[in-house]
C-alpha cells in the first residue's frame, strides 16, 4: 500500500513538473490571480457558512415567570443524604426521602 502511494505522489509530481508555466494574458499576473482565487474562495466560504445561522434577534431577555400558588396538602418531603455501612464494612452514601 505504502509503495503504491509513494509511486503515485511521484508521478504526479512528474506530471506537473512536466507541464509549461500557465501565463495570464489578461494583464493580471500570477500573484494576482492567486490572490483573486483567495479572495473568492473567503467570499464563497463565508456565504456558506452564514447560510447554515438561524437568525438571532439580539441579547436574551430574562421574563420572571408567572406567580403560582399551591395549596399546601400532605407532608412535606426532600431528599437527605445518610451515609449506610453494607455487611462488610463499605461506607455509602444514599439518598433517602424524608417527609415531615
Amino acid at each position: 500500500m505504502k509503495m503504491f502511494l509513494t509511486t503515485a505522489l511521484m508521478a504526479g509530481g512528474l506530471a506537473l513538473a512536466a507541464m509549461p508555466a500557465a501565463q495570464a494574458r489578461d494583464g493580471i499576473g500570477p500573484g494576482g490571480a492567486a490572490a483573486l482565487g483567495v479572495i473568492g474562495g473567503l467570499a464563497v466560504g463565508g456565504a456558506i457558512a452564514s447560510s447554515q445561522n438561524g437568525y438571532y434577534p439580539g441579547r436574551p431577555v430574562y421574563r420572571a415567570p408567572a406567580p403560582v400558588y399551591v395549596e399546601d396538602e400532605g407532608p412535606v418531603c426532600h431528599f437527605e443524604r445518610r451515609r449506610y455501612i453494607d455487611p462488610y464494612g463499605d461506607v455509602f452514601f444514599r439518598r433517602v426521602r424524608v417527609c415531615e
